[in-house]
């Protein structure tokens, strides 16, 4: 069940926590959005979590899938290679007039990479960026992943940060299209943490989100 978080004008986002979500039914969804919104629609960002499922960029070679182990393949028209997403995984779907709120593509991703840094801050995990290689790292490994797609002006698709979750399945593709790369989450790293950590780093994420996109 969609739960609309934060309404407000047109400069700001919505946010809509869509719970746990199938990946293709949602891929469809932000492609009608972007397709029928009308210039003056407000954004939003879609919180929520996928079934596994491994997803394919625009650019993605099937080579880089090793083995699925019967997990669903579904070749996105996101940019960027293989990944995947399960249970435990925060995906941030951003749905923005890029033109209207006079970002660029390149300024678009730093301010979404810089957020999730933000969040990780908070639970005092030190993050960084790496040239070439869009996503956010701690360490050698990759604690988050982001793909978008622009449509007359509008941006869909977005990031997904691991939380708390298997990430098993990652050792059956190539991450990202980078053999052996490492993956982490934010419960290696948090000790003393809230009782619902998706939650928690949900609300964060929303909060550094709204600030930086403004």
């Amino acid at each position: 069940m969609t739960s609309i978080l934060a309404p407000s004008h047109v400069e700001e986002l919505i946010f809509r926590d869509l719970g746990l979500a199938d990946y293709s039914e949602t891929w469809n969804a932000m492609k009608s959005f972007t397709i029928d919104r009308n210039p003056g629609q407000q954004d939003e960002c879609w919180l929520l979590q996928h079934s596994p499922v491994f997803t394919l960029g625009q650019a993605g070679l099937k080579e880089h899938i090793i083995d699925p182990h019967g997990i669903p393949v579904v070749e996105s028209d996101r940019g960027g290679q293989v990944t995947y997403h399960g249970p435990g995984q925060l995906v941030a779907y951003l749905l923005l007039d890029i033109k209207r709120r006079k970002k660029g593509i390149r300024q678009l991703v730093d301010i979404i990479e810089q957020s999730i840094i933000d969040v990780l801050a908070d639970f005092s995990i030190s993050a960084s960026t790496r040239k070439g290689a869009p996503g956010v790292y701690v360490g050698d490994d990759k604690i988050a992943a982001l793909g978008l797609r622009i449509k007359n002006g509008c941006s869909y698709h977005g990031l997904s940060l691991n939380v708390d979750m298997d990430l098993e399945p990652f050792s059956y593709i190539n991450p990202c299209g980078y053999p052996g790369l490492g993956v982490t989450q934010i419960r290696q790293f948090v000790t003393d943490y809230p009782t619902d950590l998706m939650a928690d780093t949900s609300a964060r994420l929303t909060k550094v989100l709204s600030d930086n996109l403004l």
